[in-house]
């Protein structure tokens, strides 16, 4: 599993965070090495200086006439490590960086700690005299810690990411919509005309969508236009043999057998390609059990002789359906699993939790169908069940296919390893 994000979005507030980190980083450095680090050298030198000085001049002696005077103007005191340790040093923070500077300067390991608060001290245990320590007040010097630059920085970050995170929000903001629409066109319904905001590519972009779901739903009404035209023509001269059969003397019967199950077979044929052309997008959707459908349209069907349907349903959530679709779609299926496989079929739904969707499987026990073949099963006009002695228009698994994947589901066909054809669906639902 990658760590990295997929989405643009993703993406980009992760480039801009590492740029700002990079950044933030150079920044720290930078104060730190010639800010910062200046500063402790030159306290380390004059703190060096004036240590130096008060062994030169012999201050740190007690009997030094001088001794008293020197601690009241400058307030530098000498303890013992006892008394040191009642005066603050317990609290006081070892500092190896202005150890190190001060020891070069005195010729000498030298131990520098540091208190802070009201009153700020450096302490000091000289290499001119290990027993004694030295504490120095530092009028009007801060703490020199790097709390305050860390906040500093880290409020520049938070601000910054912020701000990518709201122009990066309102860049992807048609880029989703435009996702949203082409999903819609994809399953065959027509959306508003989206907004043109953004950039000026954006801007581009969404009207360039805008017009090809303009001329997508044009073409889809002119052939839904033309077919409905064609099928209603092609009734009035079918009316017209269909009356001429019955004119037809009683010695030719059979001709009028013959003439009347062609115009069945040819009204047949007419309402698949209404059906295709209309797309049942029509039909509101209602929330209910797939399993309901299932054994609803089991129980009102007539099986012929020998035909006999075998069912293991999984309980399965609620989904958002249209009802009179998945019913037609149940219903081909079927139709299908009878008339090119065998007279026993198998029909079995489970939930798949992992793609939050509900799978349906319509099992017959024929010879199957040849791999190479099913990838064409759902083109229209294309009768992918050949091998299987397939007859009519081919425009009844194009229109199930259709329907499901109006739904925002997948057809799923495939062979059985024991033999026979799996024809089955999938179906989204929501918790």
């Amino acid at each position: 599993m990658s760590i990295f994000p997929k989405s643009t979005f993703g993406q980009t507030v992760l480039l801009i965070a590492g740029l700002l980190m990079i950044n933030q980083i150079v920044t720290y450095y930078s104060v730190v090495t010639y800010f910062i680090a200046p500063n402790y050298k030159q306290i380390s030198q004059l703190v060096a200086t004036q240590v130096d000085q008060i062994f030169v001049q012999g201050l740190h002696h007690s009997d030094n006439p001088q001794n008293k005077d020197f601690t009241a103007k400058t307030g530098i005191r000498f303890h013992t490590e006892e008394s040191a340790m009642h005066a603050g040093l317990r609290d006081a923070t070892h500092y190896p960086f202005m150890s190190r500077n001060i020891s070069k300067s005195l010729d000498g390991p030298t131990d520098v700690r540091l208190t802070g608060g009201a009153n700020y001290l450096i302490w000091i245990r000289p290499p001119q005299d290990r027993s004694i320590w030295i504490s120095i007040p530092m009028q009007g010097v801060d703490e020199l810690d790097v709390s305050p630059l860390t906040i500093y920085l880290v409020v520049i970050s938070v601000l910054s990411v912020l701000g990518g995170w709201l122009f990066v929000r309102r860049l992807n903001r048609p880029l989703r919509a435009l996702q949203r629409a082409a999903k819609k066109v994809g399953k065959g319904q027509f959306p508003d005309p989206l907004p043109l905001e953004g950039s000026s590519e954006m801007v581009s972009v969404t009207n360039a969508f805008n017009k090809m779901s303009q001329g997508i739903h044009q073409l889809e009404s002119d052939r839904a236009l033309m077919t409905a035209g064609i099928s209603h023509d092609l009734r009035t001269p079918l009316t017209r043999i269909r009356l001429a059969s019955e004119m037809l003397p009683d010695d030719q019967d059979w001709v009028k057998d013959g003439i009347e199950h062609d115009i069945d077979d040819m009204n047949a044929i007419i309402d698949q390609f209404i059906d295709y052309a209309r797309q049942d997008q029509q039909e509101a959707t209602e929330n209910v059990d797939l399993n309901t459908l299932i054994k609803e349209l089991i129980n009102g069907r007539i099986l012929e002789p020998g035909h006999s349907i075998e069912t293991a349903l999984d309980p399965l959530p609620n989904a958002k359906l249209r009802v009179v679709g998945i019913k037609r779609v149940l219903d081909n299926l079927i139709e299908n699993a009878f008339r090119y496989g065998s007279e026993n079929i198998f029909i079995s739904t489970r939930v798949d939790h992992k793609n939050k969707a509900l799978v349906c499987n319509v099992r017959d026990y024929g010879k199957g169908i040849p791999e190479a073949q099913l990838p064409a099963l759902f083109a229209p006009f294309t009768q992918g069940d050949k091998a299987r002695g397939s007859v009519g228009s081919g425009l009844g698994l194009a229109i199930t296919k259709r329907i499901v994947e109006s739904h925002g589901g997948q057809m799923l066909f495939s062979n059985h390893s024991s033999g026979g054809l799996i024809a089955g669906f999938t179906l989204p639902y929501s918790d």
